[in-house]
């Protein structure tokens, strides 16, 4: 992390610069006016974590952080010849401090607290028990959201099928389910639908609108891994599990080995942590405070400040409240974290010129794409889900739902009781395909840095993709059929 470290230095160094006070006077931005030539690093982003992990693994490993930084210079630098240091500065706060800064302390302090609970005892990866893990993990997204529960349940998935030959398949429907459509039933379960909430939607308008339309992907997600898990279960010669090599830690006198515990929790303080992170999150968008300080023309809210700050404080408390010996057994480290703090850096920096465009709706590059979601003056619903779900599987799913949500016309209470499906179909289309891309939503990349951490190896980017288009896309298509046309 010390090219980071010198990042942020640097970015101090800029704070004293004139440019601050120059882009603090104009507000100025990237034009959506832009051609689709910007676009150019955000797609030599997404094929660098394609490709390279797969061709030059070992430079992939030792170089990642310095390549997401060159992907972001390779728009910065451009945008300062081309815009100058006003515009390029301005952006680069934005994204920075709005964007990446609370996204990676949120996941930072969802993946300290949830790493702290240890699920005791043994639990063996029969296809029943995997599927119950899966169906429950479902549940909770929406009410402790999608990263939450991907951070609390992943651990015990991989540990109770770690004696499995085949676990890649329990881990990408962990993440379509858990970490994806599971969240699309409250504000609390995906940031899309928070800021549907934030804009006027009903706190249980989603719950009551996708409630049809998750139960039945879901349950046929559910029913198409039970098979799988049980074809392939079968093939092993249904194996049972040999004592794990955590066991064979020393223990302290009168502490039971983990195969010797009974089924619990350890670590229990934890979940009452993971309730503050969710609370902090949800009061920070209820109750709003107003500017507090005004950096490089950005304003911070103090609700958004106060918010990070009670997270940080929530991950240090749950470190200090929570046994070496419970993250060890728990397999905690924290490789995943700084993987995604790195990566998304350059993803996020990157995305810049491709949001602008998108924003900028018939005015801008993808004009022929926006045009597609009206006919003759009417809402096209079935493409309303389709070009939201797309974009949100490569861009920020937060914006794009905020986009199209706009372009059906912005006014809450007019989507909610005149134009239902077409909102319901927006919000259909941000959380359910978010889970076609490991960037699609928050937790799915970080899923599987943790899987690939514990030993199980992950599909590439593109290998990825091609499991989402072979079970979930045909399952969009009969999911547009009966409730979008």
């Amino acid at each position: 992390m010390n090219l980071f470290r010198l990042s942020a230095y640097a970015l101090s160094a800029l704070l004293l610069t004139p440019y601050t006070a120059l882009a603090a006077a104009d507000h100025l931005t990237v034009p959506g006016s832009l051609s689709a030539w910007w676009i150019i690093p955000f797609a030599g982003m997404l094929l660098s974590i394609a490709i390279l992990p797969l061709t030059a693994h070992v430079f992939w490993e030792h170089h990642r952080g310095k390549i997401s930084i060159f992907w972001a210079l390779a728009f910065l630098v451009p945008c300062l010849a081309v815009y100058g240091p006003g515009v390029t500065f301005y952006e680069f706060c934005h994204i920075i401090l709005l964007d990446y800064v609370p996204f990676l302390v949120l996941l930072f302090s969802l993946y300290t607290v949830a790493g702290g609970v240890r699920l005791k005892g043994s639990l063996t990866g029969t296809p029943p028990v995997n599927l119950g893990i899966l169906a429950i993990g479902t549940v909770l997204a929406s009410w402790m959201g999608t990263t939450g529960a991907a951070m609390l349940l992943v651990r015990p998935l991989l540990r109770a099928n770690a004696h499995r030959k085949y676990r890649v398949h329990s881990v990408v429907f962990f993440i379509f389910l858990v970490a994806n459509i599971g969240g699309s039933l409250s504000p609390l379960g995906d940031p899309p639908l928070f800021l549907g909430f934030l804009k006027g939607v009903d706190f249980f308008w989603t719950t009551s609108h996708l409630f049809l339309k998750t139960l039945s992907l879901s349950t046929a997600l559910l029913a198409i891994y039970f098979v799988l898990d049980m074809v392939l279960y079968n093939k092993e010669g249904r194996p049972v599990p040999p004592i794990s090599p955590a066991d064979s830690a020393p223990a302290k006198p009168g502490q039971l080995m983990p195969s010797q515990e009974k089924l619990g929790l350890d670590g229990k303080i934890n979940l009452l942590f993971l309730l503050g992170v969710v609370l902090a999150v949800l009061l920070s968008g209820l109750f709003p405070l107003g500017t507090i300080a005004t950096v490089g023309g950005v304003p911070l809210e103090a609700q958004n400040v106060l918010r990070d700050a009670a997270l940080l404080c929530l991950a240090w408390l749950s470190m200090r409240h929570t046994s070496r010996r419970c993250r060890e057994l728990n397999g905690f480290t924290w490789g995943p974290i700084e993987e995604v703090a790195q990566l998304f850096f350059g993803i996020f920096v990157s995305m810049i010129p491709a949001m602008a465009i998108l924003k900028a709706g018939t005015s801008g590059a993808l004009a022929p794409l926006v045009e597609l979601v009206s006919r003759d003056g009417q809402p096209v619903n079935a493409m309303y889900f389709w070009l939201t779900g797309i974009l949100s599987s490569f861009l920020d799913n937060a914006p794009t739902y905020m986009v199209f949500f706009n372009t059906a016309g912005g006014d809450a209470q007019t989507l909610m009781h005149h134009m239902p499906e077409t909102l319901a179909a927006i919000s259909a289309g941000a959380v359910f395909m978010g889970a076609c891309s490991y960037i699609g939503n928050a937790p799915n990349f970080m899923v599987r840095a943790i899987a690939e951490d514990q030993g199980v190896r992950m599909p590439g980017f593109f290998g990825y993709i091609l499991w989402s288009v072979c079970i979930l896309v045909p399952l969009f298509a009969l999911l547009t059929w009966f409730f979008f046309t």
